[in-house]
């Protein structure tokens, strides 16, 4: 991964903040939605890189959360593909800072466009996608700021939309016209009049635009905007294929849409209308409406079946569920936790994540596999002073140096081979060979080969939080 871009063409550069709180309790703060698979083997993630790859566009990039770091990393590595850097926002703020990073990154490398993109969308015609953004360039290169409207299949209320204006740019022949105006999500009968209208197009919140046209934008009208993020990209800190934005700056940053903040009222925004099978995965109602119904009008996913039911939308990733005699609802499943909704209620699953948060439970953010730099544990069970643990170690990956103060270790290798340090010792371990590691001794677990390595980790104690880990070296940064 490059922590450069290149000098010419279409720099995407693709989003990856959010929650996704209505698709808990598979999309968590810890995992959110633009990192999990929802429809077909890739994550939308993953998608979207795939979705603009192709001649004409540089490698993409990537904004992401400083938590969520090596998870883009190995998700993109998956793939195989080229990718530019992953730009790191010290806090959560919104696209207008996302925007302006984005063209303070690609200035830095000379003459290009940058497409900015959400991480959580499905278009199913990437080819399609890819000619509509080719076909914006134009009017990207004049001076506009160019969004992509979708042409509306429904009265939808669950979006923003685009009036189209009458007006091509840059020639008659372009596809592109100036924007007339921005409507916020609509009530039923606005949305129908809008669809009988004809003018107004779904906002997918996708921006083609020259860095230099997004810039003196912002110099004009919003400067308290552009002078933070110079400063947050001028003193960012280039790390192995990453840029840590500089938080003190980037926290006065205002967080506010790209939309309010800049384009509208903006004599230099335009919209591309293309007729594309597209789906914002905001809530399960749109999970469910991106599959393929079966003749009950149900979508079953996983480890479930359902009898008498219909026009329901179930999904389980380990545990067997069965629904009998329902209609019209929504049963999600995962390791941990189980979500039953009406399917109406699909938008106010975020209502019911409040309140778990509320009450303490922690499966609200966090899942039962928890993702590192090195890899990934799992919690299978635990009791009274014991908790066992499966450990996933990629190729290459190394624990920090570390110790316990208050509980003992166990490790038994079920796959691969390991090298362990405990103490003064520096030994190896293979399938079906165990060690053990005493309470207080500084030991390290590491994966020398090329296959991953899985672990069966038995704690035993009076404590067994994760805030008894006292690291001595890291080789991911995360020691003082």
């Amino acid at each position: 991964m490059s922590d450069t871009v290149s000098e010419q063409g279409i720099h995407p550069f693709i989003m990856c903040g959010g929650s996704g709180s209505r698709l808990w309790p598979i999309s968590r703060a810890s995992m959110p939605k633009q990192f999990q698979a929802f429809v077909g083997d890739r994550t939308l993630l993953q998608e979207t890189a795939m979705r603009v790859t192709g001649q004409g566009f540089a490698p993409p990039a990537f904004i992401a959360a400083e938590a969520h770091r090596f998870i883009v990393a190995d998700q993109i590595e998956a793939l195989g593909i080229r990718s530019g850097p992953v730009v790191l926002e010290p806090v959560a703020r919104n696209t207008a800072a996302v925007a302006l990073v984005a063209s303070l990154v690609t200035q830095e490398a000379g003459d290009g466009l940058v497409l900015l993109l959400p991480s959580d969308h499905v278009i199913k015609d990437a080819a399609a996608f890819r000619a509509a953004v080719l076909a914006a360039v134009p009017a990207a290169r004049a001076g506009h700021i160019c969004l992509f409207g979708i042409q509306p299949t429904r009265p939808e209320t669950g979006y923003g939309y685009i009036e189209v204006g009458s007006d091509p740019v840059p020639d008659p022949d372009s596809p592109v016209r100036k924007a007339a105006g921005f409507v916020e999500k609509p009530d039923a009968a606005n949305a129908a009049r809008m669809l009988a209208d004809g003018r107004f197009v779904w906002n997918a919140g996708i921006f083609l635009f020259a860095p230099q046209t997004l810039l003196a934008e912002a110099a004009e009208r919003r400067p308290d905007l552009l002078e933070p993020a110079r400063e947050a990209v001028a003193r960012a800190r280039r790390d192995d294929g990453a840029i840590l934005l500089d938080r003190e700056a980037f926290e006065r940053i205002e967080s506010i849409s790209i939309d309010y903040a800049l384009m509208e009222g903006s004599s230099r925004t335009a919209v591309a209308r293309v007729a594309l099978d597209w789906n914002d995965l905001g809530a399960w109602d749109a999970i469910q409406a991106a599959h393929l119904p079966d003749a009950d009008g149900n979508v079953v996913l996983g480890h479930a079946v359902g009898i008498d039911t219909k026009d329901s939308f179930i999904r389980s990733d380990r545990l067997l569920v069965a629904t009998l005699g329902l209609k019209d609802v929504l049963v999600v499943a995962s390791d941990d936790a189980v979500l039953v909704a009406d399917k109406s209620r699909a938008q106010n699953v975020k209502d019911a994540l409040a309140l778990l948060r509320l009450k303490g439970f922690g499966e609200a953010d966090t899942h039962a596999e928890v993702h590192r730099p090195w890899g990934s544990y799992r919690s299978l069970i635990s009791g009274d002073r014991f908790q066992v643990k499966i450990i996933t170690v990629k190729p290459g990956g190394r624990l920090s140096l570390q110790l316990h103060r208050h509980r003992a270790e166990h490790w038994v290798v079920v796959r691969g081979a390991a090298q362990i340090t405990c103490g003064e010792r520096v030994f190896m371990l293979y399938e079906n060979q165990s060690t053990y590691i005493p309470q207080g001794e500084s030991h390290r677990l590491e994966n020398p080969g090329h296959i991953q390595l899985e672990m069966i980790e038995v704690q035993s104690g009076s404590y067994l939080g994760e805030d008894d880990i006292i690291r001595v070296e890291d080789a991911y940064g995360r020691v003082a």
